[in-house]
Parts: C-alpha cells; sequence; structure tokens
C-alpha cells in the first residue's frame, strides 16, 4: 500500500533512517537500496512516498521517492539573467540589484558562519529544490559541484 510521510533522519554514510508515516503508527525504516532519487536529497523534513513492508525487526519502506510540490513557473526571467543565453545583455532591476546596506553591518563582524563542505551541499540542496522544483539530480549534482569548488577557492567553507 502506497503511503506519504517525512524523513525522521537518514544518514547517508550509513545508508539508512527512519520515516514518520502521516497517518500515524510506527516509524518506518529506511534503506539506501530502497531509494529511488539520488541518496543525497533525502535530508530529514522532507516529504516522501514508499510502498510498507513488514521486515524481520517492523515496519520498512521499499520504492522510496521524494515528493516534490509544484511550483508556479517564473513568467520571466530571474534579477540578474536574462533568458537569450550567455551573450545576450543582462537585465537589471533598479531598485533591487543596488547593493543592501542593511547587510553591511555584518562585514565588521569578526566571525562569520562558516559550514562545512556537507553543510554546504545541504543547503545548497535545499536551495535548488525549493527555487526550482524541475531540477534534475544530475544538474543539482553539476551545480553542487561547481558551487562548492568556488567555496573552497575562496575559503568560504571550513577544510
Amino acid at each position: 500500500m502506497l503511503k506519504t510521510g517525512k524523513i525522521l533522519r537518514f544518514d547517508e554514510v550509513r545508508g539508512y533512517g527512519f520515516i514518520v508515516p502521516n497517518e500515524g503508527g510506527e516509524d518506518v525504516f529506511m534503506h539506501a537500496n530502497d531509494l529511488v532519487d539520488e541518496k543525497y536529497l533525502y535530508q530529514s523534513g522532507r516529504e516522501v512516498e514508499f510502498f510498507e513492508e513488514m521486515g524481520e525487526k517492523g515496519p520498512k519502506a521499499s520504492q522510496i521517492r521524494l515528493v516534490y510540490r509544484s511550483s508556479p513557473r517564473r513568467s520571466t526571467p530571474a534579477v540578474g539573467f536574462s533568458s537569450g543565453g550567455p551573450d545576450a545583455p543582462r537585465i537589471t532591476n533598479p531598485g533591487v540589484d543596488e547593493p543592501d546596506t542593511e547587510l553591511d553591518e555584518y562585514d565588521d563582524q569578526d566571525e562569520a558562519d562558516t559550514l562545512t563542505v556537507a553543510e554546504l551541499r545541504t543547503e545548497l540542496t535545499d536551495l535548488l529544490l525549493d527555487t526550482d522544483d524541475t531540477l534534475t539530480a544530475d544538474q543539482i549534482k553539476r551545480i553542487r559541484t561547481r558551487v562548492t569548488e568556488l567555496a573552497r577557492v575562496h575559503g568560504w567553507v571550513a577544510s
């Protein structure tokens, strides 16, 4: 029977975790071998759908798929971008593309919020999925790789 729930926790290294079913009841065991999408996409709090089976030690999920909420597609290009390709003129938005003076207060702080590479990957994945739910796993992986490389070069992440 197809069910839905939210990931309670999932350890990408060990390859297992637990799902809290939406209809209540006992937490359901999940294993990396039963994931339909890329393993790194399965984060705590993400909604999934799965088939529940009874395993030796209790309920076990199979065919675990992430649930994506559709969002309205942009009818205009994102701020600072054009839909005409790399050689097209850059679109600017007066009042939006100007520097944000409210953020200047953070420039004087000695302590920055430095993330580990794993934390950056997690936050970036969540951001990308929230921004455009039509991105494929391969697209997300390529974007994350390039942003992570950039962050390392600039010292934005802890080594």
